[in-house]
């Protein structure tokens, strides 16, 4: 067992209000939500969005049949929750009608793709993103030297909670194929706009030897076969079910910056590696640069995510190539961070970036203190 950010979760359970926990399938969502069960004192109702009374009951609309359905409760429970037709609709006459009571829904991401739950609870909700797990989460299992220790398999095999579990080479490569090829796509293919799945797996594969570059959507959709605005689409889809992350770029007043295409990087190394079936050694590799890019904007995001450190994220790069590999924006501040999986000599900020921006930092983030960057 690992201890997640979000726990102990009764500190995020509130009466008149719909706790909704998303994230990718077999990140943990289930595990959190029956850990916090088996300690609350609340006397709660367990369900899920599979059993198809409870699908019938929450997406009737009936006041008296969904009022019924909770009475004698203070917490309802909800597991895949994005099962359900309409549940946010239903959910609000609960909350509504019953201020008292507290409400747990855990969905994968076509819990928000359908869109069943924001418009209706708007106000009545708080929303937590659970990720595969974070190097910050795994100090309550590991001390950060082996964390270091073990960054190779981090970078390699990612940090799916039963791959960390795993406990060979290839048990490890098992499992994260498994949620690949079985999970990964299922709930985007679930959806009624996505019909072709070769289209899809030939998107990410290219996404996957793009890591840390400029995506031009006119020249993947060349390669594909299939029209710009329908990469655009896939790409949105792939964001919203926790697959890839979007990357724009920043510009504030140099004409020469580029901000009309975006990066995208990976929720989790194992799955880029997966796709492109690549689970050799780094020592082994002509990737490590994209990897170790990959794998701190990834940590960072989680760890920005779970310690509340708000800030606006992007990449900065010029047409005569000057370039830094994310800049953050945050207490009026601009601060640009280039990843370097090895720092050999001194790296200082381009010219062009020193000069427009002379109210700004730069640091370079290498295994030799990348820690700093990603742990409390």
């Amino acid at each position: 067992m690992f201890t997640r950010s979000y726990e102990p979760l009764e500190n995020h359970v509130q009466a008149g209000k719909a706790l909704l926990i998303y994230g990718p399938r077999r990140v943990g969502k289930t595990t959190l939500l029956q850990t916090f069960l088996k300690t609350t004192k609340l006397k709660y109702k367990l369900d899920s969005g599979d059993n198809i009374r409870t699908q019938q009951v929450l997406s009737s609309q009936d006041f008296e049949q969904i009022l019924a359905y909770v009475e004698g409760y203070d917490l309802l429970a909800i597991d895949e929750a994005q099962n359900i037709p309409n549940v946010g609709i239903g959910i609000k006459i609960v909350v509504d009608q019953r201020p008292d009571i507290r409400v747990i829904l855990t969905g994968s991401s076509s819990f928000e793709l359908a869109g069943q739950v924001g418009e209706p609870l708007t106000g009545r909700k708080q929303t937590l993103t659970l990720y595969p797990l974070a190097q910050i989460e795994l100090l309550s299992t590991y001390n950060k030297f082996e964390l270091k220790e073990k960054i190779e398999d981090f970078l390699i095999y990612g940090s799916y909670p039963e791959v960390l579990q795993a406990a060979t080479q290839k048990q490890k490569i098992d499992v994260i194929s498994e949620i690949s090829n079985s999970y990964l796509v299922k709930d985007i293919l679930a959806f009624d706009r996505v019909k072709n799945s070769k289209i899809l797996l030939d998107l990410l594969k290219l996404l996957a030897f793009q890591v840390g570059s400029e995506v031009s959507l006119s020249e993947i959709g060349a390669k594909i076969g299939v029209d710009y605005k329908t990469i655009q689409r896939y790409l949105d889809l792939l964001e919203k079910a926790f697959v890839i992350v979007r990357l724009g770029g920043f510009s504030r007043n140099l004409r020469n910056e580029i901000t009309n295409k975006s990066k995208y990087y990976f929720m989790d190394m194992g799955i880029r590696n997966s796709l492109i079936a690549q689970f050799n050694k780094l020592s082994q590799r002509n990737d490590v640069g994209q990897l170790w890019e990959n794998f701190i904007f990834i940590e960072r995001l989680k760890y920005r995510a779970y310690q509340s450190v708000y800030a606006n994220s992007y990449f900065w790069r010029t047409y005569n190539q000057q370039e830094i590999d994310l800049i953050e924006e945050r207490d009026g501040k601009l601060h640009g961070y280039e990843m370097k999986w090895s720092a050999s000599k001194k790296i200082n900020a381009p010219t062009q970036w020193s000069e427009g921006y002379s109210n700004s930092s730069f640091e370079i983030i290498s295994p030799e203190n990348y820690q700093k960057f990603i742990l409390p």
